[in-house]
């Protein structure tokens, strides 16, 4: 009971402290002790200054092949000065929820600004911002559904939206993974439902590989469904201008709910919702991540801002992420690893146990390589991976070094 042990010690002069602690954590050690004998023990790195293609963990400089900051901006000079003049002028937070006085005029202008931004073909479309990805997609999806409401899930949805269609009360179907058959099938063995919502990641984030929006969209618009679609991993990276997944594919007319994150490629935090303004009124008065957290404060905002003016102005990065992801695939490919045709920035190195990945996650550290070992929950059993991602401001350099230490665990993967 080592724990109980060092908080004793530290405590002792307080008597109800020591009471506190005194108390049986031994199910919580036998948690730990399970959660370490299965592989899948996790603890913090501290990262030293800023996240971008080369960090310092532990005193170590490593090539960051882990990051989602696909664009590189989260350190990028225009929006450290965006984020600078935004506390200088608003603070450093906004005080309260957006509906008692923390609605700053820059939430709005963020709000329009990502409304032109996803919502072209979207008829009154309107935008909501909110603190994180999870607090979208678990205030988005019970707001919207309940009680006698049916969700379609895809099989490899992120557990933000898993979250949210548990919490919603709605019955929650889950289809075989970016299969559309499966999919319509399901639909029409609920033709009862009050409501129907199909929702999936476009970009899964463990794998890279796309939705199939086009017949998800066709199977919604035949049976009448709703879709909502979580950009996280497709904002800034895919579409005009960085506009996601659904405008690459030119449905932007055809998807009720498009969720996206600022935290990724926009280099900033936060995330948001585009849909019609109906949608959008019912979110404000419903959904309880929204309702019941303070704003976010005024730097990433104004970071997220000047994000979308970039991209507005320039597709250089863009560009660039796609000239590296292209690079980086076709080295992949030599090694058995690659994709057939890689257009998002998620590489998964696939090597099946937990104890093999993070014994390469290991060597690849050795040899001044990040990549992070994903283990279950994250991915199903079996199929635990090194999780590599591409940044446009990864060098030729960085990436040819990033393919030589992976060469060398191929080798040892052969070897074994």
């Amino acid at each position: 009971m080592w724990l109980q042990q060092v908080v004793w010690s530290h405590w002792k002069p307080w008597p109800e402290l020591n009471n506190f602690f005194m108390r049986d954590f031994s199910s919580l050690e036998n948690e730990l002790q399970e959660i370490r004998r299965l592989g899948r023990y996790r603890s913090l790195r501290m990262v030293a200054g800023v996240p971008e293609a080369e960090i310092t963990i532990r005193g170590q400089r490593l090539i960051n092949f882990s990051s989602n900051n696909y664009l590189g901006l989260a350190a990028h000079p225009r929006l450290l000065r965006a984020a600078r003049q935004a506390t200088d002028a608003w603070g450093t937070g906004s005080g309260a929820s957006r509906l008692i006085c923390g609605n700053l005029e820059l939430h709005e202008a963020l709000e329009a600004e990502l409304a032109r931004f996803k919502g072209t073909a979207v008829p009154n479309a309107r935008a909501l911002l909110f603190n994180s990805g999870y607090h979208a997609n678990i205030g988005i999806i019970p707001a919207l559904m309940t009680e006698g409401d049916v969700i379609f899930s895809d099989a490899l949805n992120h557990a933000s939206l898993i979250d949210g269609c548990r919490m919603s009360r709605a019955k929650t179907v889950v289809y075989a993974h970016a299969n559309p058959e499966n999919l319509a099938q399901k639909i029409r063995e609920h033709p009862t439902a009050r409501r129907r919502l199909i929702v999936t990641d476009s970009v899964f984030s463990m794998d890279g590989d796309w939705a199939p929006l086009k017949e998800i969209v066709e199977t919604a618009e035949r049976s009448g469904a709703w879709v909502m679609v979580d950009e996280a991993h497709a904002t800034g990276v895919l579409g005009h201008q960085g506009r996601g997944l659904v405008d690459h594919l030119g449905l932007s007319g055809r998807i009720e709910l498009q969720m996206g994150t600022l935290g990724k490629a926009l280099g900033s935090f936060g995330a948001f919702v585009v849909a019609p303004a109906p949608f959008i009124e019912v979110l404000i008065n419903r959904a309880r991540s929204f309702i019941f957290t303070t704003s976010l404060p005024p730097a990433p905002v104004a970071a997220a801002l000047e994000a979308l003016v970039m991209l507005r102005e320039s597709a250089e990065r863009q560009q660039q992420l796609h000239e590296n992801i292209r690079f980086f695939n076709s080295g992949l490919k030599e090694l058995g690893w690659g994709q057939e045709d890689a257009q998002a920035p998620i590489f998964p190195v696939i090597l099946g146990d937990e104890a093999r990945t993070m014994e390469a996650m290991e060597r690849l550290w050795e040899a001044g390589i990040f990549a992070s070992g994903i283990r279950p929950p994250t991915v199903p059993p079996g199929t635990c991976r090194l999780r590599l991602t591409v940044m446009a401001t990864h060098t030729r350099k960085h990436l040819e070094q990033g393919l030589e230490a992976l060469r060398y665990i191929k080798k040892l993967r052969t070897a074994n």
